[in-house]
């Protein structure tokens, strides 16, 4: 017979997958975008299935809780995502903004990007050259390592697979087994799982955009390089961060978190051999477009997204920050004096007590970016992904490092404390 703990790992189970279905139906009825109603569609069935499995798993008390997270993970991730590819090329004819579109824009910004780049060697598009006024998706605000995730389709033509939104999944995949590794292999807990594989947030960023998926996963891979005690970790972490800032500026609170955590608990050797990876990879991506062409870089990586350019962000979720910033001017100082107050209490909060393993330093990043994007004044609910996975990272990495060494996954045998089951991979013990 189950346990007490099991039979409530479950009913939460049931409960999250319960949500996600709901909102998936209300995504697939409701969404004004042609992809989010298509992922919803997907989803549905997705977040249904393992809704029924953990049913299943609660009233015989056999199956591993794993299964229901990777059938999510197919049905409501990577099946819409391939169906929205397919759907967008190469014959696709864009309709009216935003009903038809089966990619968000930043799939295409960042495709054209790479264009751009090999044609005049800047992703970032000459806006004196429109010959109009410019609209926010002629703007790329992103660093100029994204690019690279528009290569595929920019140096092979229209396909589906080139679409940036695989790059995005391999890229993600690929980090996350990386941490994974740099940890020690432990064994996960499914709720872990939860939040970084199943959760609506990252199925639906992955399937209609993928960008900010790619990000948190990344700077979950650097976390877990950063607190390895061999001397390429410190190296591998600060290199990374450098992708991660010139990706998007978003990652550069957790850049900051990881210097400050290896500099308490590896030394100032370390701190600086992360500083000098993080300098000389970031000058090497920069500088060359920032030469090229210094006016639109700054347009559009620095004034765009803090609403400076010569066009206006679209972000506009009724997230606290924007809804304030909307009561007008005054509304606006106050949404960026408490922006201002959260970030100077998150970086007080490191500083004094700075973070001693990965684990830490990924809880402390998705506090100050859960902030930022709650408070800050143009903000989307998409980006609370960040938070989200981070909490999930933050949940296996602190499991991996409280028990002092690597667990034996790769066996599917767990460590003691999970004897129960309730946390097994698949393959691992079943919850009876």
């Amino acid at each position: 017979m189950q346990g007490a703990p099991a039979r409530r790992a479950l009913w939460l189970d049931l409960a999250l997958y319960g949500g996600a279905l709901v909102f998936a139906v209300i995504t697939a009825f409701a969404s004004e975008f042609y992809g989010y109603r298509v992922w919803g569609d997907f989803a549905i069935a997705g977040y249904l299935a393992a809704l029924l499995v953990t049913a299943w798993i609660a009233i015989t008390g056999r199956g591993s809780r794993w299964l229901p997270v990777w059938v999510t993970a197919v049905v409501a991730t990577v099946a819409p995502l391939l169906y929205l590819a397919f759907r967008r090329s190469p014959t696709f004819t864009w309709g009216p903004w935003p009903w038809s579109f089966p990619a968000q824009p930043e799939v295409w910004v960042i495709e054209r990007s790479a264009r751009d780049l090999f044609a005049h060697g800047t992703p970032y598009t000459d806006l004196a050259t429109l010959g109009r006024a410019p609209h926010p998706d002629d703007y790329t605000p992103y660093g100029p390592s994204m690019t690279v995730f528009g290569f595929p389709r920019a140096l092979f033509g229209d396909h589906p697979l080139t679409d940036a939104r695989v790059a995005f999944l391999l890229v993600t995949a690929g980090a996350l087994l990386l941490a994974w590794y740099a940890l020690g292999k432990p064994v996960l807990p499914v709720r872990a799982g939860h939040l970084v594989v199943a959760s609506p947030l990252t199925a639906l960023t992955l399937a209609a955009a993928g960008d900010d998926v790619a990000v948190v996963a990344l700077i979950v891979a650097a976390a877990a390089l950063a607190y390895r005690a061999d001397p390429a970790g410190a190296w591998g972490a600060g290199a990374l961060g450098a992708v991660l800032v010139t990706m998007k500026l978003t990652a550069l609170p957790a850049v900051a978190v990881l210097a400050i955590g290896v500099a308490a608990t590896r030394g100032w050797r370390a701190a600086g051999a992360f500083t000098a990876a993080l300098v000389a990879v970031g000058s090497a991506v920069v500088l060359p477009v920032l030469l090229a062409d210094p006016t639109s870089f700054v347009e559009h990586v620095l004034k765009f997204p803090v609403g400076l350019g010569q066009a206006s962000s679209p972000a506009s979720s009724p997230l606290p920050g924007h809804l304030v910033a909307g009561l007008g001017p005054v509304g606006h100082a106050v949404a960026l004096v408490l922006l201002g107050l959260a970030a100077a209490a998150t970086a007080t909060w490191v500083l004094v007590r700075p973070p001693r393993t990965a684990g830490d330093a990924l809880a402390c990043t998705a506090v100050g970016i859960g902030l930022a994007i709650v408070l800050a004044p143009a903000t989307r609910w998409g980006y609370l992904v960040y938070p989200v996975v981070l909490a999930g990272a933050a949940i296996a990495a602190g499991r991996a490092q409280g028990r002092g060494g690597p667990a034996r996954v790769g066996t599917g045998v767990p460590a003691p404390a999970d004897r129960s089951g309730v946390d097994s991979p698949p393959g691992g013990p079943r919850t009876a």
